[in-house]
């Protein structure tokens, strides 16, 4: 019978947790060259998501039963600080995002706990491409807007391509979405259609086929690559990790790169005096703190867990 309460009090605690982590990869999606798989990398589960995600078929229930909660933290905290986060991003754009800097710095403890032992000459690649290529995104030259209110068959294709290559950055930690479709000049006209048409009601059927055809790349490339890093995590774990933590680490700099760049302001406009880099460096502090606490709880809160196993 205690076993029992031990259990269920553990499921309880385990999926109100994952609300306020599905929150925090909710919100990460609003930062500018920040993603959500970083956060779920960060927090410790982003392993459990990719196996719910790629045994979805395998294993329905199980797999809702653990997305679910995340998904439901997701949307809320989306809902609940879009246009507010949207608002402090436009007036305070570089404390704003320190504050998820700090989170990443915080959290990175969880994943070279993975990584443990003297390094090969193979992990060392595996962190420093990954690392160079999340920090040239923020380098590249931007391509013009493309037009998706006249495409021929090969230029469905080309969109359905993209959606297979922005389905990446909801997979593969450090990678930002946006950033991916503004470089390659369809971020700008994918929102037009969906909020200047479809919503207004204007080439309906137009805005469905390019909405549709993006959607479905996003979500078949969605679970594509999920499949690909369970492999990975499960052929090849130390590497894999190797890799994400360059790609969290140079998707660091990049965040700061990104937000000036659509705030169109230098780095001396965007802090304009002294009080700026003091509140900065102590939303840094904060979000360390935040993701720090969250790893050493997911930590005990594992023990207590594998304790009750033993017994």
């Amino acid at each position: 019978m205690n076993e029992n309460k031990v259990g269920a009090s553990c499921a309880v605690k385990t999926f109100f947790t994952d609300i306020i982590y599905g929150m925090l990869i909710g919100i990460a999606f609003i930062i500018p060259g920040f993603s959500g798989g970083s956060i779920a990398a960060i927090l410790g589960i982003y392993e459990k998501l990719i196996d719910a995600i790629a045994d979805i078929f395998k294993n329905f229930k199980k797999s809702v039963l653990t997305l679910l909660p995340v998904a439901i933290g997701m949307v809320a905290g989306v809902l609940a600080l879009l246009f507010p986060l949207g608002w402090a991003l436009e007036a305070f754009p570089i404390p704003t995002v320190c504050i998820f800097v700090g989170l990443a710095f915080g959290g990175l403890f969880s994943i070279t706990d993975k990584t443990k032992g003297k390094p090969s000459a193979t992990n060392i690649i595996a962190l420093i491409i990954p690392l160079l290529f999340a920090l040239a995104l923020s380098f590249l030259p931007v391509s013009a807007d493309v037009n998706l209110l006249n495409l021929n068959f090969g230029g469905y294709v080309l969109l359905f391509l993209v959606g297979l290559i922005g389905s990446a950055a909801l997979v593969i930690p450090g990678i930002s979405g946006s950033m991916l479709l503004l470089i390659l000049g369809y971020y700008n006209p994918i929102i037009s259609i969906a909020t200047d048409h479809l919503l207004k009601g204007r080439d309906i059927g137009v805005s469905i086929a390019v909405l549709g055809t993006t959607g479905a790349g996003i979500v078949i490339g969605f679970f594509i690559i999920s499949i690909i890093m369970k492999i990975l995590l499960a052929k090849c774990p130390r590497g894999t990790y190797f890799a994400i933590i360059g790609f969290i680490v140079g998707s660091i700099p990049t965040v700061f790169i990104s937000t000036a760049k659509e705030s169109g302001l230098s780095l001396g406009e965007l802090m304009p005096n002294a009080w700026y880099w003091i509140i900065s460096v102590l939303f840094i502090i904060i979000g360390f703190a935040l993701s720090f606490s969250l790893i050493l709880y997911s930590k005990r809160k594992e023990n207590v867990q594998n304790t009750a196993d033993e017994e």
